[in-house]
């Protein structure tokens, strides 16, 4: 099944179809989950005039292929700012929220741009693909990675933390205008930031997952994205980081953190 097909599901009907080929490692891709839930939220919405600003998901158990449902409920309806909650559900149980604010933008007096110093990554035609190995989860398959700066994961690095780019695979995807759910799906493809720090696979995952969207997105699908992280703090099993998104014209997109869980 193909997003768009999955996607057509959720504007039809409750319970869809979860599809094969997104494992990683015990559960679906996070990145389809989030963006499964996104889009649901987008369809509850139902309004070209607001922007999103934030999301927050929280990862609580695993979710597997197949039948899968999903609920979403307006939090509250402000003048400028909705708020919704989406789940997904598997076996009568929640196995993951999105909640999701989405605002009218406003002419305002205040303006700060104290925007991240912009990594000078070279274009992505420059480097080398990203090999898919045995070792790595199947839903690397569905997307294109370049890395510009840092270890690759499981190199054993005494630092964390890399930088690239990435984009769908265009052999697998056409081209057409970018959703917030094609950009979860696609973002949450870089692995945590601690990864290169691992001697040995060993799970890592996130727990929570939060974006805050700096400009609209008007990108196309089969565009490439500049993705940098940064570890902040990691022990007793749990890491924090942020990370910062932009678009191939060096636009700053949006702002991430993640909580992560950490077996190694």
């Amino acid at each position: 099944m193909s997003l768009t097909q999955l996607f057509a599901e959720i504007e039809r009907q409750e319970w869809i179809d979860l599809p094969e080929g997104w494992l990683q490692g015990r559960t679906i891709y996070g990145g389809l989950a989030a963006g499964v839930l996104m889009h649901k939220a987008l369809v509850t919405l139902n309004d070209a005039t607001k922007q999103l600003l934030s999301c927050s998901i929280t990862f609580i158990g695993p979710v597997q292929a197949g039948k899968a449902r999903l609920t979403a409920e307006v939090l509250r309806q402000g003048k400028s700012v909705t708020t919704l909650e989406v789940r997904l559900w598997q076996h009568d149980a929640v196995q993951t929220i999105l909640v999701a604010s989405f605002g009218t933008l406003r002419d305002s007096n205040i303006q700060v741009h104290h925007e991240p110093t912009l990594p000078d990554y070279p274009p992505a035609e420059q480097l080398h693909p990203l090999p898919f190995a045995k070792m790595m989860p199947e839903c690397y398959r569905h997307f294109q990675l370049r890395w510009a700066e840092g270890a690759y994961p499981i190199a054993g690095s005494s630092k964390p933390d890399f930088g690239g780019w990435a984009r769908f695979d265009p052999e697998q995807y056409h081209n057409r205008d970018l959703s917030y759910a094609d950009f979860l799906i696609l973002t949450d493809i870089w692995p945590p930031g601690v990864l290169p720090m691992f001697k040995q696979l060993a799970p890592a995952s996130s727990l929570t997952w939060h974006l805050t969207f700096v400009r609209p997105i008007q990108q196309q699908r089969l565009d490439w994205f500049k993705y940098k992280v940064v570890t902040e703090y990691a022990d007793h099993g749990y890491s924090t980081e942020y990370a910062h998104v932009w678009d191939h014209q060096d636009q700053l997109i949006a702002i991430c953190r993640q909580t992560v869980t950490i077996f190694a």
